[in-house]
């Protein structure tokens, strides 16, 4: 037991030194296969030794459970925010405030890297992480400790002998270029809205209410100033909290630099804007700060934020300009997405009369009104957006930006689903979804009608020949002639494609009809649990609830789905049409290879598609299912895993690569 206790303690040094090397020093002493080797050995002991167990080992990184809400954390030190500046020039005028408010020079700056994130309040009580919440107003934010704790640049204990009693360190939560990419990559394989930038990325991965979906995202933390510490030496200056931080294995940006008189600064600033692409994250400009703490206490604050701090953001692709009014586009999917109407400002080679807001969250995180002038940006010198509001032009006349009620094309029900930030339209028949909706209807993977491509789709919407999905059985001969590029052989084929349609099983129409949600695995196991239409639409929510694999969210977005009066008129045209509407039961030989067995997959495979391999489980009588419990016979790995393949090496679930499933399929 001594020495099994012993090897833990030291795996877990040797785990926690390695991490260290990785995020702060970013210089890693070995591979990742030889760091994951570590983590397997140290699982080993803790799993036969559960008496060993520690809450802050570098295996615990998920735990607990989902939660329904997050708590609210007051802060003890409010958790200010920073002025921002768009114009070099300020840069002086800000450096002369502080000579006036010292009545002398400052001892120097320091100046770090402005990283486009989320903030967040870490607390540390001996060393141990207690408590991660949001900034929330600045006086009280949210409790997402369960999710910090799956952030891995976060340490769950401070390292080294000068550990303070009780430490608070602040900062910003962030992602990768790489790692965003990866994610809206994925998004859009799974048919699913994308973000907009990685800022909303981290704030939407850092708030999901489980926490293993937190850990799947790669999310980063540095940290860059502290809101109180009890029971250690006192930092004297900003430079030496960062060094500080650096010694007890808390992440900072290598991106900094202590500059004597506002010259130093101003020079960092420049070259600061010529390596900023070169990053592999997102930074939006530089902060300042006086260096010494003490002059920082004589400085003092404004209500909102500190006189001794200032945020220069990069210029050059901004310009000031009225915010006139806010009009709703509806998108493919339903996402009704808020477009200031600008007085026309001219930037960056072209003359801007409109541009995003992204979302509700972003407008109260800007805290745009109507009404307001507001600094635009245009995004990779493209797109152009609302990046910040300028509070003191406003005249008290500005007016607030609400959610419309109704969808704004086809007066449908708006709703925001649970865990997005995206209110959608969710009328199947929303005219700007239609196209979209079609598209996705006759796909491959729905109801698979060749020929029904887009321009086929554009024309018939346009035309007014479509008006909802089930118009597509009602297209004659005559309809298709009168298209571009239409002769009577593709028209006659595309109309044979049609009517073979009507044959594919309940899963298949399930999925076409673009359920939030749903996707094809999920339709397979509504189709196959309730076997009939009918019998779907007449099921009670807490029914759907309790199918395994589909849980609240879906349940409640499927459930909602379908008492629409417009889905309800959707399905009996369907069913006037004469499609499927039921689930053919597959007879499982007794001898089948795999009968009994569970699977679930994670990562990417390279010889086949996952719905493929889940399919070709299914055939051989086995159950391919989302989530990792005891019951699962094996958790089939691929590229880039997840949390699944984690839980599995903690339950004992057997793990086949790629090779070894398709040698088992063989």
């Amino acid at each position: 037991m001594k020495d099994a206790a012993r090897a833990a303690e030291k795996l877990r040094r040797e785990i926690r030194e390695h991490d260290r090397r990785y995020y702060i020093e970013n210089r890693p002493s070995v591979s990742d296969q030889e760091y994951d080797a570590l983590l397997r050995k140290l699982r080993g002991l803790e799993a036969a030794h559960p008496e060993l167990g520690d809450p802050d080992s570098p295996t615990v990184r998920v735990g607990g459970t989902a939660s329904t809400e997050f708590a609210p954390a007051a802060h003890a030190v409010p958790m200010l925010s920073l002025d921002n500046s768009y114009d070099a020039a300020d840069i002086r005028a800000w450096d002369e405030r502080v000579h006036k408010g010292l009545g002398r020079p400052p001892s120097g700056y320091v100046v770090e890297a402005k990283i486009d994130g989320l903030s967040l309040s870490l607390v540390y009580e001996r060393g141990r992480l207690v408590l991660g919440a949001t900034r929330g107003d600045g006086r009280t934010g949210e409790d997402v400790t369960l999710n910090v704790r799956t952030i891995r640049s976060i340490p769950l204990r401070l390292q080294g002998d000068a550990v303070p009693a009780l430490l608070e360190v602040r900062g910003e939560v962030f992602l990768g270029k790489a790692d965003f990419k990866r994610i809206n990559e994925r998004l859009l394989r799974e048919g699913d809205e994308p973000f907009v930038n990685p800022r909303n990325c981290a704030s939407g991965s850092l708030r999901q209410k489980d926490p293993r979906a937190t850990a799947e995202r790669g999310l980063r933390f540095f940290a860059h100033s502290f809101g109180r510490m009890e029971g250690g030496a006192p930092f004297e200056t900003q430079w030496g909290f960062l060094e500080a931080c650096r010694a007890l294995g808390i992440p900072s940006s290598e991106l900094r630099r202590r500059c004597a008189d506002a010259a130093e600064l101003a020079a960092f600033y420049e070259e600061m804007r010529g390596r900023q692409d070169t990053l592999d994250y997102e930074i939006d400009g530089l902060v300042a700060k006086v260096d010494r703490l003490d002059e920082q206490r004589l400085l003092g604050t404004t209500n909102k934020s500190p006189r001794w701090g200032m945020a220069f953001k990069f210029p050059g692709k901004q310009a000031t300009t009225l915010l006139k009014k806010v009009v709703f586009s509806v998108g493919r999917t339903g996402t009704i997405t808020p477009v200031a109407e600008l007085e026309p400002v001219f930037l960056s080679g072209v003359t801007i009369s409109s541009a995003s807001l992204h979302n509700f969250d972003e407008i109260e995180r800007l805290g745009v009104k109507v009404g307001d002038r507001v600094v635009i940006e245009r995004a990779g010198e493209v797109i152009p957006k609302v990046v910040a509001v300028v509070p003191e032009e406003r005249s008290g006349r500005e007016r607030p930006i609400r959610v419309p009620k109704e969808c704004p094309v086809c007066a449908g029900t708006v709703q925001k689903e649970e865990d997005f930030v995206a209110y959608r339209c969710i009328n199947p028949s929303c005219p700007a979804q239609l196209k979209r909706r079609l598209l996705h209807f006759a796909s491959r993977d729905g109801l698979d009608i060749e020929g029904f491509g887009s321009a086929v789709a554009d024309q018939l919407v346009d035309r007014g020949r479509l008006k909802d999905i089930a118009d597509i059985y009602t297209l004659g001969l005559l309809d298709l002639l009168a298209l571009e590029l239409f002769a009577e052989k593709r028209a006659a084929n595309l109309l044979a494609a049609i009517e073979d349609s009507k044959k594919r099983p309940l899963s298949r129409l399930l999925f076409a009809l673009g359920i939030p949600q749903v996707g094809e695995k999920t339709a397979r196991d509504l189709a196959s649990h309730f076997g009939a239409l009918e019998t779907l639409c007449a099921s009670e929510l807490e029914t759907l609830e309790l199918i395994p694999e589909v849980g609240p969210v879906v349940a409640g977005s499927v459930w909602g789905f379908l008492r629409q009066p417009q889905a309800e008129s959707l399905l009996a045209k369907l069913r006037a049409a004469g499609l499927t509407l039921t689930e053919p039961k597959t007879a499982v030989p007794a001898d089948a290879r795999l009968a009994g067995k569970t699977f679930v997959f994670t990562g990417e495979l390279d010889a086949l598609p996952r719905a493929e391999a889940e399919e070709k489980v299914r055939l051989l009588g086995g159950r391919a299912s989302g989530s990792v419990s005891k019951k699962t016979s094996f958790v089939v790995v691929g590229k880039e895993p997840g949390s699944k393949a984690e839980k599995a090496k903690k339950l004992g679930v057997r793990i086949l690569d790629e090779s070894a499933f398709l040698e088992l399929l063989r």
